[in-house]
C-alpha cells in the first residue's frame, strides 16, 4: 500500500488529459459495491493515508510507478472493507457520537495535543477532523462485526488446547528460564591446584565487582566455549540446571553476579542478566487457546470475505 498527495494525482492526471478532465477523472467512479460507489478520490485519500513514510523521501517517477502497481490491490480492499461495513449495518451495528468524542480525547491525551494541533496535523496529511472522526468510526464499526460474525464463532475445545501444548511445551513458558553468563574453570586434578584455582577465580571475581567487563573477563579467562561469546549461554530453564546453579541463582536479582561455585564439572562465576518467570496452569491454557484462535481466525476471516463477495454486487470500473 501506498501513499500519493492530492496534487502528485493532479499532476500525473493532467499531464496525461488535460485539467478538466483531470478533475472528472479524480472523482470517477471506479467501484460499485451494491448501492454505494468508490471513487477515484476515495482510492487515493485511502492510500495516502496508509503508506506516508513508505514513499515520503523518494522521486515523484517512482511513485506514480508504485501507486499504479498498487492500485488494484488497494481498490479490492476498500470494496471489502466497504462490504464489511455494509453487512454491520444491515445487523445494526454503528457507534454512537459519545464513543468518537471519547477516541479523539484518548489521542489528543496519548500525544499531548490540543484539538488545534490534532486538526493541523491531519491537515498536513490531507484529512478535515470530520474525515478522521468518520475513519474511526468505520475501523471501530469494523472490529465489531468481524468480532460478532468471525471471532466470537471460533470454538477451540479443551482437547485442542492440551494438545498444542504438548505439541509446543519447548518454547511455551512452563519453567522459570535465565539468561546467564558464566566464567567457567575446570575440574583440577589436585587439592593444589584447586587451591591455586579458587584464588584465580576469586581474583576474576574482584575485577569484576570493581567493574571490569564479565563478557571480556570471560573471554579471556573462561575455559568453556561459551567464553568466546563472552560466556553467553542463552536461556536455560530452571528445571535442566544443576543444584548449585538454581541454589546460586535463587539469591540473584537481573544484573548481579555470584560468588565463584563449584559443581561436580569445576568452579563457576556466573552473571545473571534476565529471568523469566514461568507461566501459570491457566495462564498457558489461555496464551494456547489465544494462539489457536488466531490461527483459525485468518482462515475464517477469509471465508466470511468471500461468503460477502458472493452474496453482493460488485462492479469493478479501474
Amino acid at each position: 500500500m501506498i501513499r500519493l498527495k492530492a496534487f502528485i494525482c493532479v499532476l500525473m492526471i493532467v499531464a496525461l488529459c488535460g485539467v478538466s478532465s483531470a478533475a472528472i477523472l479524480l472523482d470517477k467512479v471506479i467501484a460499485v459495491v451494491n448501492q454505494e460507489v468508490i471513487t477515484w478520490s476515495d482510492l487515493y485519500k485511502a492510500m495516502e493515508f496508509e503508506a506516508s513514510d513508505k514513499i515520503k523521501d523518494i522521486k515523484e517517477e517512482e511513485r506514480r510507478r508504485i501507486f499504479k502497481e498498487n492500485e488494484g490491490p488497494f481498490l479490492e480492499v476498500l470494496i471489502d472493507m466497504k462490504l464489511q461495513i455494509q453487512a454491520a449495518k444491515q445487523k445494526g451495528i454503528d457507534t454512537a457520537a459519545e464513543e468518537i468524542t471519547e477516541a479523539i480525547n484518548n489521542i489528543k491525551k496519548k500525544y499531548s495535543m490540543d484539538e488545534q494541533t490534532l486538526t493541523a496535523s491531519l491537515k498536513k496529511e490531507g484529512f478535515t477532523l470530520d474525515e478522521y472522526k468518520k475513519k474511526l468510526s468505520e475501523q471501530i464499526i469494523l472490529n465489531r462485526v468481524v468480532s460478532q460474525e468471525v471471532r466470537n464463532k471460533i470454538v477451540v475445545s479443551d482437547a485442542e488446547i492440551a494438545k498444542y501444548i504438548e505439541k509446543s511445551k519447548d518454547t511455551l513458558i512452563t519453567d522459570d528460564a535465565y539468561r546467564i553468563r558464566q566464567i567457567f574453570f575446570r575440574k583440577p586434578n589436585s587439592a593444589a591446584d584447586r587451591k591455586t584455582m579458587e584464588e584465580k577465580a576469586g581474583t576474576v571475581y574482584q575485577q569484576i565487582k570493581a567493574g571490569e567487563d564479565f563478557a571480556s573477563l570471560a573471554q579471556k579467562h573462561s575455559e568453556d566455549p561459551s567464553g568466546k561469546a563472552g560466556g553467553d549461554l542463552g536461556f536455560i530453564k530452571k528445571s535442566q540446571m544443576a543444584k548449585e546453579f538454581t541454589d546460586a541463582l535463587s539469591q540473584m536479582k537481573a544484573g548481579d553476579i555470584s560468588q565463584p561455585f563449584w559443581t561436580d564439572m569445576g568452579l563457576h562465576i556466573i552473571k545473571l542478566e534476565e529471568k523469566i518467570e514461568k507461566q501459570s496452569a491457566a495462564a498457558i491454557k489461555e496464551s494456547a487457546k489465544n494462539k489457536l484462535t488466531e490461527q483459525r481466525f485468518s482462515e475464517k476471516y477469509k471465508h466470511w470475505l468471500r461468503e460477502l463477495r458472493e452474496t453482493a454486487y460488485v462492479e469493478i470500473r479501474l
